[in-house]
């Protein structure tokens, strides 16, 4: 499987968190969200310019900003 940023998912893609950035200044704040490793989850929704994005885990819709998705790693998934 191909490993990508989750701002880089296309929409309708599936992936798995395989880690957080530890420079990310809101590491916390998202994994109080339920984004941990091993989470799957799927592109919901980009707006126009790509920024925010909606993603779709643990049964609920989340919007990031792009800058925080760009700290998410993911393993894509079919």
């Amino acid at each position: 499987m191909k490993g990508k940023f989750l701002d880089e998912l296309s929409v309708g893609e599936k992936g798995k968190v395989v880690r957080i950035s530890k420079e990310s200044s809101v590491k916390r704040r998202l994994m109080d969200m339920g984004i941990l490793p091993g989470t799957q989850l799927v592109m919901e929704g980009k707006a126009p310019m790509g920024d925010p994005i909606e993603i779709k885990l643990r049964g609920y819709k989340l919007t990031l900003r792009k800058s925080e998705a760009s700290d998410i790693l993911v393993e894509v998934t079919a």
